[in-house]
């Protein structure tokens, strides 16, 4: 027999030395430099904690500024209150020495008073660059200057300057005690000031802080959304590949290394498909080289049994039939090779056209009848019109299979239902029968090529295995999925086809 020649369409590749395979067509391309998902990810987390981080430490800083800022204001209003009382104290003063001065025309006296006054006028000054009315001030000073110069007067009338001179401080207690309302009144308008300014800062602390988390909270959910959308198309091409769905490149943007995950991938789509090429020629190699002998081994059996070499004993006639019986077996065996391998080819190559499936399942029942009433049988196809875009000859194989396994399983009289339904996005055909269902032990291979199950119906002819593995690859051709469910106390195969409508 013929060893298979290898694969002229695409070279292997071995693995390099850290015993990673390299890439094979991916590798001729220039290395894609760029940051790693683990570095997008360090600056994502890094970006959100500096946009917070710079949010609190100015509202720490502002919070401090306020601090301070109250300190002094508490601090000035303090200074203010003692300085409207000292210039109170000083009027005071200032009227017993002015009398003094008066009566005892003492010229100490009157410098005395002199120096107190400058020193009361600084007092006065001082509320004024705070913020004491400027009206209250002039006052101050008019009737000083109206003391001034009573002080100042002929030493004639001085009982009648005395008498003016009480009148001038009477006026002054009057002011002095509208210098400290005013004083108090400035002081509550500083602190309502300070307050509006605390309650506006921590209104923008607020704001920003909210603002801070909103932005932080859309930026994460933007960079998390935009870093997990290669993982889902490498969780797709994954699932492509697993699947046998090699046709499409696998082309993966995104970082550097998930980008270069990408380029491995693309690596095993071609190798596999390189594989699967092997396969095919190896089938066909081998199926070649099985049929030639197997002819020639059933011509001689034949000639055996038409005695051309001469007259067999019984034992000999049976031995023939023994003989003819498994060539016919071995040659069953290698068609259903044959057109297990072809299946899987075509199964790539759709012709897709709008079908309607009820129409379709109808044919296909009416195409089967004589093996369903020769057991007396039903087949019921349910559903309403639907009209699906698919590959006709390929899912009518498929169904073809079902209905056949169904017929072939199902007791005398017994019915088979083909049920057509939409769901979400899709369209599903189930299959049942009243037959003894699927062994537990070999529900998880029943699709696989060349498998028999352990429950065969009774004188009947042991199947070749491949019927379900050809409706698994034509329907994962379409984009669907069978699957064998459980309806106790018997199981059904269900398709899911899509539904683009």
């Amino acid at each position: 027999m013929a060893a298979p020649a290898p694969s002229p369409a695409t070279p292997a590749h071995a693995p390099d030395a850290a015993g990673v395979p390299s890439p094979g067509p991916a590798s001729g391309k220039p290395r894609q430099n760029g940051p790693s998902f683990q570095q997008l990810l360090l600056l994502a987390f890094l970006l959100i904690a500096g946009l917070l981080g710079t949010s609190a430490l100015r509202a720490v800083f502002m919070l401090e500024s306020l601090i301070g800022q109250s300190q002094a204001s508490a601090a000035q209003a303090a200074a203010l209150s003692v300085t409207a009382q000292t210039l109170n104290q000083r009027g005071q003063a200032l009227e017993r020495l002015a009398r003094q001065s008066l009566v005892l025309g003492d010229a100490q006296l009157r410098q005395g008073f002199d120096d107190m006054a400058a020193d009361a006028a600084r007092l006065l000054e001082q509320l004024t660059q705070a913020g004491l009315p400027q009206d209250l001030a002039q006052q101050w000073q008019g009737h000083m200057k109206t003391v001034h110069t009573l002080l100042r007067a002929a030493p004639g009338p001085s009982l009648e300057n005395e008498r003016s001179v009480v009148e001038e401080f009477v006026a002054l207690d009057s002011l002095h005690a509208a210098i400290t309302q005013a004083v108090q009144q400035l002081n509550e308008r500083k602190s309502r000031e300070l307050q509006a300014m605390v309650d506006a800062s921590r209104q923008g602390v607020t704001h920003q802080l909210v603002g801070a988390i909103v932005l932080g909270l859309v930026l994460a959910l933007s960079l998390g959304i935009w870093l997990a959308r290669p993982f889902k198309r490498l969780e797709r091409a994954i699932r492509r590949l697993g699947e046998n769905q090699l046709e499409r490149p696998v082309v993966i943007s995104g970082p550097a290394d998930v980008r270069r995950v990408g380029l491995q991938l693309e690596w095993l789509r071609l190798r596999l498909l390189e594989l699967d090429a092997d396969k095919a020629r190896f089938l066909r190699h081998v199926s070649h080289e099985l049929k030639t002998p197997l002819a020639s081994l059933r011509e001689g059996v034949a000639l055996l049994q038409d005695e051309v070499t001469g007259a067999l004993t019984e034992g000999q006639k049976e031995v023939t039939q023994i003989l003819l019986q498994n060539t016919l077996v071995l040659q069953s065996e290698i068609e259903a090779l044959l057109r297990f391998n072809a299946a899987a080819f075509e199964a790539r190559q759709l012709q897709r056209r709008e079908t309607e499936l009820i129409g379709l399942l109808e044919d296909l029942a009416d195409n089967q009848r004589l093996q369903w009433q020769a057991k007396g049988m039903r087949v019921e196809v349910e559903g309403e019109p639907t009209v699906l875009l698919l590959d006709p000859e390929k899912i009518a194989s498929a169904m073809g299979n079902l209905l056949s396994n169904a017929i072939r399983f199902s007791p005398e009289q017994g019915t088979v239902r083909l049920s057509v339904s939409r769901a979400a996005g899709m369209v599903r055909i189930d299959v049942t029968d009243q037959g003894p269902g699927v062994a537990p032990a070999d529900r998880a291979h029943v699709f696989e090529p060349f498998y028999r199950g352990e429950r065969q119906p009774e004188n009947a002819v042991r199947g070749t295995g491949i019927g379900l593995s050809i409706v698994q690859e034509y329907i994962h051709a379409h984009g669907g999925r069978v699957q064998l469910l459980d309806a106790p106390p018997r199981s059904f195969f269900r398709i899911e086809l899509p539904d683009a409508s």
